[in-house]
């Protein structure tokens, strides 16, 4: 088996609010998307929920213990202006994170090549020590992590094409070598960082895109910039921060890509998976929030993983 998605029901019950962008509705839609008859080959995977040792070794025990020990019984709970949490929130939260955690179990122990982890809430803004930008837990970072720590890896790549920055992958691993990360984003829009010289310790590349860049600057800057660098790096693992909040009809924000540029983008990374990580790439579900656009985005998204 080629590919598995990896989903849980828990991640439909997570609910910000009425008029909240991040809402079940998205993911709805990329499962439904998913029922294409091309996937019916896909295998399909339960995502277990992440353990506290694996959570802890990207994030401090007081978000921890934020998301985990104190859920509102009730109604919601602000934990920042954009970021609220229901009675559903932190299972949703577990599963998440503990999809990434077994999507890369399944592919280093060679029982698939690849996964899309159909998973919300997203993670890429989550910090070391604070949840935001609609994140909990940073579910990329907590895979990455894992796979250094479980299976011994020592290079890991994270490309990340979400219109927005991923502050909190870049927080967690800034200082760590053995983990790459690379990104295209807005600039300006929120939230603010991943300016071109935020390069860590060599191990960050960061692409900022002026609003309207369209199909031919996002291509120019992923062939000229993160496509080498993550070729260089030789990862034996690749994970994706797939968001498809880029697309032209998203109303978040103001690039203007195309449904097949999420295919295009992701085509190439699986070629460097196949040079150095034998074909293995675990992606995650990131931002979106035209219904429309993003599961037409998300299947392309995992045709090509496929």
């Amino acid at each position: 088996m080629t590919l598995a998605i990896c989903t849980h029901p828990a991640c439909l019950a997570h609910d910000p609010g009425a008029g909240h962008p991040e809402s079940p509705s998205r993911l709805a839609a990329v499962l439904a998307a998913l029922e294409d008859a091309r996937f019916a080959e896909c295998g399909r995977l339960d995502a277990p929920r992440a353990t506290r040792e694996q959570l802890l070794r990207v994030h401090a025990a007081s978000l921890v213990s934020e998301v985990l020990d104190e859920p509102p019984r009730e109604g919601l709970r602000r934990l920042d202006a954009d970021t609220l949490m229901s009675p559903d929130s932190a299972e949703a939260a577990l599963r998440a994170a503990g999809a990434v955690c077994a999507a890369i179990d399944a592919v280093l122990e060679g029982r698939i090549v690849r996964a899309f982890c159909a998973v919300r809430p997203p993670g890429h803004h989550a910090t070391a020590d604070t949840a935001m930008g609609f994140c909990l837990f940073n579910n990329v970072a907590v895979g990455a992590a894992h796979a250094l720590a479980a299976h011994g890896l020592e290079r890991v790549a994270i490309v990340d094409f979400d219109v927005h920055h991923g502050n909190g992958t870049e927080d967690i691993f800034r200082a760590e070598p053995r983990v790459m990360y690379a990104s295209t984003h807005q600039s300006p829009l929120y939230p603010g960082s991943g300016a071109a010289d935020e390069t860590g310790v060599g191990n960050l590349v960061n692409v900022p895109l002026p609003p309207a860049t369209g199909s031919r600057g996002f291509r120019d800057a992923c062939t000229n910039r993160v496509l080498p660098a993550i070729d260089g790096f030789r990862p034996q693992l690749l994970l994706v921060s797939a968001g498809f909040d880029a697309h032209r009809l998203d109303p978040l924000a103001n690039l203007d890509l195309g449904t097949d540029d999420f295919a295009w983008i992701t085509a190439r990374l699986v070629e460097i998976a196949d040079r150095h990580a034998e074909g293995r790439v675990v992606s995650s579900l990131e931002g979106g929030y035209d219904l429309g656009a993003l599961g037409a985005c998300a299947a392309a998204h995992v045709a090509a993983l496929a």
